[in-house]
């Protein structure tokens, strides 16, 4: 796994890199604060973010939210050298994966490293899902209007306007929402006509 590690103290940054490598990743960086690791974000794409919390410039909260929004989403583990719930609470509201304290363990870097990327992975199988619901809802919405168009300009019946709009998809190869957005986007061709 490509680890972006972004730490202001360097001794503990080359630390965190040796760790990493230690155990079959691969480390990039370290950035010496958030802005440099969000730099090095947008140009190495890495597959975990493990950012230090208090750093100049930009904090790894910050950066890790930063990145979020710009499309960069990966799982965060922060880690800090002080226990505060109010900077857990920051975290778990910022989409951090795992939180670590100074000093870090071997042990637990490597735990946090398959927690944060199950549950990325989790997440990301969660807004697939989301998504898929969304279009079939929408794909509901327009076959629902094509039907009624076709029942209103045709007289059919809801069944008989349903076995048409199947009909014309099987006979087209397309899915019934790409037939039913047709109908919906020629509706004035269904229009009656007006003398």
């Amino acid at each position: 796994m490509r680890v972006l590690v972004a730490e202001d103290e360097p001794l503990i940054a080359l630390a965190l890199v040796e760790r990493l490598r230690s155990l079959g990743h691969e480390a990039i960086g370290p950035a010496g604060d958030g802005a440099e690791a969000v730099e090095l974000a947008r140009e190495t794409s890495p597959d975990l973010y493990l950012f230090d919390v208090e750093m100049p410039k930009l904090d790894g909260l910050e950066a890790a939210v930063q990145l979020s929004a710009e499309g960069h989403r990966r799982p965060v583990i922060v880690i800090t050298g002080v226990e505060d719930e109010g900077l857990i609470e920051r975290a778990i509201a910022s989409g951090v994966s795992a939180y670590l304290t100074k000093p870090i363990d071997t042990v637990a870097l490597q735990a946090a490293i398959g927690l944060a990327a199950a549950r990325h992975a989790e997440f990301q199988q969660l807004e697939a899902e989301v998504e898929r619901a969304q279009q079939a809802l929408e794909d509901r919405k327009i076959v629902e209007r094509a039907k009624g168009l076709l029942m209103s300009a045709l007289d059919l019946t809801e069944q008989d306007a349903f076995r048409r709009l199947q009909l014309t998809a099987r006979e087209r190869n397309l899915r019934l929402a790409d037939v039913a957005a047709r109908i919906v986007d020629q509706q004035a061709l269904l229009a009656p006509k007006r003398a």
